[in-house]
This record gives C-alpha cells, sequence and structure tokens, in this order.
C-alpha cells in the first residue's frame, strides 16, 4: 500500500520558491524541534516557513494539533512515512529548502533509509536524518545493537552524493532514557545503579527540550565542515550517575556494575532482547559519550540540562 497526501496546509509562499522547513514527525523530539523553530525571530528567508508532517489521525487530540499549528502559521502535511513509497515521500520533500526527520528507529526496520533515499530523490537542498543518537561510526557495523547497522547505511547514502547538503545531530541518549525504569541503569525501587561495563564509562546524555532548541541554532548556524555536529546535554560516568542519585534521593544506592562480559553473557541467553543490545552497546563504551566542553553548545555558549538538574526536578525519593 503506497501512501498518498490526505491533506495540505502551508503558510502562504511566493510561487517557484521551496516551502522554508519541514519537520517529520510531532513525537517528543520533532515537537521539541518545531517549537523551537518557531520561537525563532531571525528565521532567513529560505527557512521562515514552518510545515509539520504526520501520519493522518481523526482524533480531538489531531483536530486541536491542526488548529494550533494554523494559529502559529505552520503548514501541515499528513502522510504515512511507513505505508508510504520513495517517489511519494520525495514528492512531498521536493517543496522543501530543509527537512528534517524526528522519525525515530521504532517506526521500523528500512523506514530511516527510505527517507534518506526520499530526500535524495527529491532534491532536497538540506536534510537532517534521524540520528539524534550515538556516534555510529564510531559504533561501527555488526554490534550488538542491529538497529545501528541502517543508521550506517544512511551515512553511507548521503556520503555517496554531492547534491544534497546534510546535517546530523548528534546527542547521545534521551536524558529520561537513562533514568527510565526499563533501561535497568537507574532502579528506584531497590535504590540500585547499575553500571554498564565500568564505573568509569561515560555516556552523553541531551533533553528533548534542549535537541529541539539547539537543532534550531544549528539550522540557522553557518555550514558545518564535517557536517556532524556534536551536541551534549551533560557527559557523566556512571560512578558520576551513582553520586547524583545518592545526592537527590538522600539516601546511599547500592552499586552493581556489569562487566562487559556479564552483558554480553546476557544477550547471548536472550539475544532478541533489545534493551541487551543497547547494555552490550553502552558497556563497550566506544561511540556512546563525547566531551560536553568541545560540544556546539558547549563552544557557543549555550546552557543546557545536566544529568544533576534533571534528577532533582523529576526523581522523588
Amino acid at each position: 500500500m503506497h501512501q498518498t497526501v490526505i491533506s495540505t496546509t502551508t503558510p502562504s509562499q511566493s510561487a517557484g520558491t521551496r516551502e522554508g522547513v519541514l519537520v517529520i514527525g510531532a513525537g517528543e523530539l520533532g515537537s521539541s524541534v518545531l517549537d523551537a523553530l518557531s520561537r525563532r525571530s531571525d528565521r532567513a528567508p529560505d527557512l521562515r516557513t514552518l510545515t509539520l508532517m504526520v501520519r493522518r489521525s481523526t482524533t480531538e487530540q489531531a483536530r486541536q494539533r491542526a488548529s494550533d499549528l494554523a494559529a502559529k502559521d505552520i503548514g501541515l502535511v499528513e502522510a504515512d512515512v511507513v505505508e508510504a513509497s520513495v517517489s511519494g515521500l520525495a514528492a512531498i520533500m521536493s517543496r522543501y529548502h530543509t527537512v528534517i526527520s524526528c522519525i525515530g528507529m521504532t517506526a521500523g526496520s528500512g523506514t530511516q533509509r527510505k527517507l534518506a533515499e526520499a530526500a535524495l530523490a527529491g532534491g532536497v537542498p538540506r536534510y537532517f536524518p534521524w540520528q539524534f543518537g550515538v556516534n555510529y561510526d564510531a559504533i561501527g557495523r555488526n554490534s550488538p545493537q542491529d538497529l545501528f547497522d541502517e543508521q550506517l547505511d544512511v551515512r553511507d547514502l548521503l556520503r555517496g552524493q554531492d547534491t544534497t547538503d546534510w546535517v546530523i545531530v548528534s546527542t547521545g541518549m534521551f536524558t529520561s532514557f537513562l533514568f527510565e525504569p526499563s533501561f535497568g541503569v537507574v532502579d528506584l525501587v531497590t535504590n540500585t545503579v547499575n553500571a554498564l561495563g565500568s564505573w568509569d564509562n561515560e555516556v552523553t546524555i541531551t533533553t528533548p527540550e534542549d535537541i529541539g532548541a539547539l537543532t534550531a541554532e544549528i539550522v540557522h548556524a553557518p555550514r558545518t565542515a564535517d557536517h556532524i555536529v556534536f551536541v551534549a546535554g551533560d557527559t557523566i560516568s556512571y560512578r558520576q550517575l551513582a553520586d547524583v542519585v545518592e545526592e537527590v534521593r538522600g539516601t546511599p544506592v547500592t552499586r552493581t556494575e556489569w562487566s562487559r562480559s556479564y552483558l554480553l553473557d546476557e544477550l547471548a541467553w536472550d539475544p532478541a532482547n533489545p534493551m541487551k543490545k543497547y547494555h552490550a552497546v553502552f558497556g563497550a563504551g566506544t561511540g556512546v559519550a563525547w566531551p560536553k566542553e568541545r560540544s556546539f553548545n558547549a563552544i557557543r555558549g549555550i546552557r543546557t540540562t545536566t544529568a544533576a538538574e534533571w534528577a532533582r526536578a523529576n526523581l522523588t525519593s
């Protein structure tokens, strides 16, 4: 089944010009990126108009969203990226100067490649793929998390052409995910912090709100030389993370180190478990952290939310 555009509403635009910025996806990340872009008063002429692309919905929430977007002069395109053909997506993307994909890997295998192929087929001048995560180049192919290989396929596609400019924003994991019970690093029920690989291993984390603000800044920044921009809300070791949880909770935590061999053994026993795949990758300590002081935001003096600040605002005793 191929995608068709159900409805389209866009801000007024002169004929023959591209329609500014298209943000794909209205989840936590997409909403943060769109909000940050809409708040800027210094948008360049070719970036002035904003459009959101989402899957069609008839819910009251969707109708309210359409009304809110219209009030902000933000256009709306309804299309399903999972069911779409490359040519169908390319026809939509070809109308925009900059396309920012905020559709993550949960959309299903092949979606990231499809979106990149569509951006190239549509001749999009500048494309931000969904790579708001770790340093996939450093991790390499055939890692314990097999989903990462598709991200490298996307990089190969983009690097293999010179028509579409592309920007990758490396953010580390969402800050909230580090504290997510299902991730298993911070266990508030048992008051335990589990280190992945080593207490000295580090992880870079950034909140969606900070990612949105920094992406908007990057969209309007001068072109980068290597097209990969590293941002960091915080970079923290598991030892420091345990200290943060202790300070916020006001009580000592039990500290357990899950060695790399232990994590690989756990994955071998349950090879389809997505969290154990992530544990094995992060336990290796490669490509999942970079110095905050060298990040785009630190160099530009842009303040971001630290792990301790997030914990104080969100963790309860």
